[in-house]
């Protein structure tokens, strides 16, 4: 029997925090830590052992997280299809008792798009694809793998692309299976009529690949191959959908069909390939663009219009069915597998306008020049007027902004132009943006065939500047001229910054006040009639989109009744989109049981009825509600400025990450290895919320609620048990006490307290312990991090306290029982573990010997890098100081008698620099199954 396994480190962990509970001076997580250490250093627990113990902590922590995947989505695996029958049924009789529907109505219901699910790429790829294939099969019903790689892989931009284009693929399925539940309510009801619709209610869109805000690896020849691929993805859907019907009614569509995928597939072949572009392989690439479209295609219309011929001659019913479903895909989504958008931020539209209409002067910032400015912008769209574009153009154009929506327009003159792009605006402040865009897409030529929409995610958006954004851009005639020919407002909302900078709850607060202001706005410009999409990005901290209640809640928070209602009495058709980011995003479409659900819950909710009956009691009585949230509001900002707490953050939090995307979680320093966070605006949103998660202290989603949730305890308590909307938005902050415990937060921060060191060394008995124990808390007095992090740690601890005590007892918990959510015993013995290995990573750092400085780097700079956990960056340093053999050449005869060869620095290999490596890689193994704990990253 192995020594040391996850149930006794898991009864260690709970021993200890029972213990504590009779002792407010004990430290649970650290008295487990030191445990451990101390078997290690009695040799009672091996490497190899603890190991062992954290493969089976991940294979626990995985199965549960399946588990809780199949809950969250909804999975029926007895009758699947049930479901999306149901809706398809309510649609054509809302009343069962009562006649159907006229056929007009039901057309209208299931042909407007109500929903939109799309696919980004953002760093949240938390799982290698091989584990996340696993993981989605697991929740479908088949056996966890016993042993499968879970620390994350960092994806390349075409490895995003093929995980998307597989999830996009599943959800088609469940799409087409949609379709058919409607397509056979109307025959059943129409039998002679129904072959004429195309039910679409939900799409699919994708920005993978096409998202250049804050990325430098994706050209404009990359977004137009990964375009052409997702056509050919289409168009190969389609010949798969055909081929497996009679052959007579379908050999045309075949035909044509085989006669596109050849083209498109010179088209791919002929994209210049990834990096500087040389002129002839644009050339090349354009002639075969232009030369080869019209085979290729440029509209399904063509295709479409053979549909009627091999529907009238289907043989049978099923066939008829069959064909009705695969054009149904086709008119929804166009020559593509999904919908297209592109992104990039504010500052790249106003740097291209001001390059291309030098007189606008400075940006929209200036408020001396803002008339002039939205006068210059106004007079500009009054006189120009489109120009051609070539690939000699997009080649030659400096501005990123120009050259985005000069591949847009060859996207719509050789790739698709059936259906419109979204180009999507991050960093949104001011309504000169929109006009800037406008201004750029008229200039390509493609102003109706893009929709302009800008995303609101700061604070300051949120709660003045979004409203103000779009009253500057309705004053303009262009503007509102350009909405009227595509429309629809596209509106793009987001917790990235919000929920970083203001918590995730007042975050929601103000995106919904956002969005009942957003109905107003337009019923006094007349232009309640236009459609509106509201696409919510997320960002929030418990898994981007994540919601602890599952996708039906998720639906119900990022699109409250409340709003749909407000919506609904101006008579303003809405269209609900949400984002499915990165690998966690795209794990619910990971297996076709996944992706059917997920589309089942998106459909339910697209057609939920409105609320009926007496109002939330949190909009009936919502004085208490405000203040809570503005008050959660003002203490997290007090929190986000507290230099301590950009300590806490940045101390070595970032280093527990392995990275889960394209991007670095912060900047490096001048001298290598980490730079010292000073501000959290340093680290990018998901590896901020990532480090909370690791830390054991979500604070993002529950900072700030305990001062207001404990002066009135009793109508918190009141509103949580009455109040829908309140409980769905607190789901988050019961979540994140769930996840968290201040002892765990505590652990960490005393790790940093040289005092905690100093303590230790006069506790010590192990010869030569009580040196390396002063030598750490030398080190940790020159890092400087302990008397900032114990202030913030008073900070958190404080409103942590009150909210629990605020928290009502008799409320269910997500996992059985009432009572105050806690953070489980394993998620606390993980933590426990890993704050044992960093000290045992801390107590190898001061034993490194001294050596000559390389790279500018002395050892005194190298055990600070050990202290902020840069182990591969330090090791990799000692590598090339303590060379473990001889170097190159040293076996060779160089003529003279050879000098002595005393071999390379084995003891340090041995005993310093392997178990290093080791022990950091338990680290981040430890980092990613806190990850399936948490339910996601970041």
């Amino acid at each position: 029997m192995p020594r040391f396994t996850e149930a006794g480190l898991i009864a260690l962990a709970h021993a200890a925090r029972a213990t504590s509970r009779s002792d407010p001076f004990a430290n649970p997580v650290l008295s487990v830590a030191l445990t451990l250490s101390r078997q290690m250093d009695e040799e009672q627990v091996s490497h190899a052992e603890l190991a062992a113990a954290l493969r089976q902590l991940g294979h626990t922590a995985f199965a549960d997280k399946a588990r809780r995947l199949a809950q969250q989505a909804g999975i029926d695996l007895s009758d699947p299809d049930a479901a999306l029958a149901v809706i398809a049924t309510r649609i054509a009789r809302p009343d069962p008792d009562d006649s159907p529907v006229p056929l007009a109505v039901f057309r209208a219901a299931c042909e407007r798009p109500r929903a939109a699910a799309v696919f980004t790429a953002h760093p949240t790829f938390s799982l290698p694809r091989e584990s996340g294939q696993a993981l989605a099969h697991t929740a479908t019903g088949q056996a966890p793998p016993e042993h499968l790689p879970l620390r994350p892989v960092a994806p390349s931009l075409a490895e995003e692309f093929e995980q998307a284009a597989a999830a996009i693929a599943n959800g088609r399925d469940a799409l087409d299976r949609l379709a058919a539940a409607f397509l056979g309510t109307a025959r059943a009801i129409w039998p002679d009529r129904w072959t004429r619709l195309n039910p679409r209610p939900v799409i699919l869109a994708s920005w993978v690949g096409y998202d250049t805000d804050g990325r430098t690896d994706i050209g404009w020849h990359d977004t137009l191959r990964l375009r052409l691929r997702m056509k050919r993805l289409q168009l190969a859907r389609l010949s798969g959908q055909l081929a497996a019907l009679p052959e007579p009614c379908t050999a045309p569509l075949r035909a044509r069909l085989d006669e596109a995928m050849a083209a498109v597939d010179e088209q791919i072949a002929s994209c210049p390939p990834p990096g500087p572009v040389k002129p002839e392989a644009a050339q090349a690439f354009a002639q075969a663009l232009v030369g080869r479209r019209e085979a290729a295609l440029t509209t399904p219309q063509p295709l479409i219009e053979l549909f009627p011929a091999a529907i009238a001659t289907a043989p049978d019913e099923r066939t008829s069915l069959a064909l009705c479903v695969a054009r149904a895909g086709l008119v929804a989504h166009g020559l593509s597998l999904a919908h297209t958008h592109v992104r990039l931020n504010a500052a790249q539209l106003h740097n291209a306008a001001r390059l291309r209409f030098p007189h606008f002067g400075s940006g929209p910032e200036d408020p001396a020049r803002r008339r002039a400015l939205f006068a210059a912008i106004n007079t500009a769209l009054e006189e120009v007027s489109a120009e051609p574009v070539d690939m000699g153009g997009l080649m030659a154009e400096q501005a990123s902004a120009a050259r985005l929506m000069m591949t847009v327009a060859q996207i719509a003159k050789h790739v698709d132009a059936s259906q419109p792009v979204r180009f999507l605006v991050a960093e949104t402040e001011s309504g000169y943006t929109l006009l800037a865009a406008l201004l750029l897409a008229r200039l390509a030529g493609v102003e109706d065939r893009v929709e302009i929409s800008p995303l609101f995610e700061t604070a300051e958006a949120l709660e003045r500047r979004g409203e103000r954004v779009l009253e500057e851009a309705l004053r303009s005639p262009h503007w509102r001229a350009h909405l009227r020919r595509v429309g629809r407002l596209c509106l793009q909302f987001g917790y990235s910054d919000s929920g970083r900078y203001v918590g995730q709850v007042a975050a929601t607060h103000l995106i919904e006040r956002l969005k009942l202001r957003i109905v107003d706005l337009l019923a006094r410009h007349g232009l309640q009639s236009l459609e509106v999409v509201l696409f919510d990005t997320h960002g929030e901290g418990l898994g981007r989109g994540g919601h602890p209640d599952g996708l039906a809640a998720r639906f119900d928070y990022l699109d409250p009744p409340a709003v749909r209602a407000a919506f609904a009495a101006h008579g303003t058709p809405t269209r609900v989109e949400t984002s499915f980011q990165g690998g966690d995003g795209y794990l619910l479409f990971g297996a076709p049981p996944l992706a059917l659900a997920t589309v089942a819950r998106i459909a339910e909710h697209a057609f939920a009825p409105l609320p009926e009956g007496e109002p939330d009691p949190v909009y009936a009585e919502g004085g208490f509600a405000t203040d809570l949230f503005a008050g959660a509001r003002a203490a997290f900002n007090g929190l986000v400025e507290d230099r301590g707490y950009a300590a806490l953050l940045g101390a070595f939090g970032p280093a527990l990450l392995d990275r889960t995307g394209s991007r670095p979680a912060n900047r490096q320093s001048d001298t290598g290895g980490p730079a010292t966070i000073r501000h959290p605006r340093e680290l990018r949103a998901i590896p901020n919320n990532a480090v909370l998660q690791q830390l054991g202290f979500p604070a993002n989603l529950m900072h700030g609620l305990g001062h207001g949730a404990v002066q009135e305890a009793e109508a918190f308590a009141d509103l949580l048990r009455r109040s829908p909307r309140f409980a769905n938005a607190l789901a988050f902050a019961r979540a994140g006490l769930a996840l968290s415990d201040a002892d765990v937060l505590r652990g960490y921060v005393a790790s940093l307290d040289p005092g905690t060191w100093l303590d230790r060394a006069a506790q010590t008995r192990r010869p030569g312990r009580a040196a390396a124990l002063l030598a750490v808390a030398a080190a940790l007095e020159e890092l400087g991090l302990g008397d900032p992090a114990r202030a913030v740690f008073r900070r958190l601890k404080a409103d942590d306290l009150a909210l629990r005590a605020a928290w009502p007892s008799d409320l269910p918990l997500p996992g059985g029982g009432l009572g105050v959510p806690r953070m489980s015993d394993r998620l606390f013995a993980l933590h426990a573990l890993r704050l044992c290995l960093i000290h045992r990573i801390w107590l190898l750092a001061v034993e490194v010997p001294d050596f000559s400085p390389r790279h500018g780097i002395t050892r005194e700079g190298l055990v600070q890098r050990l202290l902020r956990l840069d182990v591969d960056g330090a090791v990799s340093l000692l590598d090339e100081v303590f060379p473990i053999a001889d170097p190159p050449g040293a076996e060779l005869d160089f003529a003279e008698p050879a000098s002595p060869r005393h071999g390379g620095y084995g003891r340090e290999q041995e005993e310093i620099i392997r178990p290093l490596r080791e022990l950091f890689a338990m680290v981040r193994e430890v980092s990613a199954i806190v990850s399936l704990e948490c339910g996601a990253f970041g």
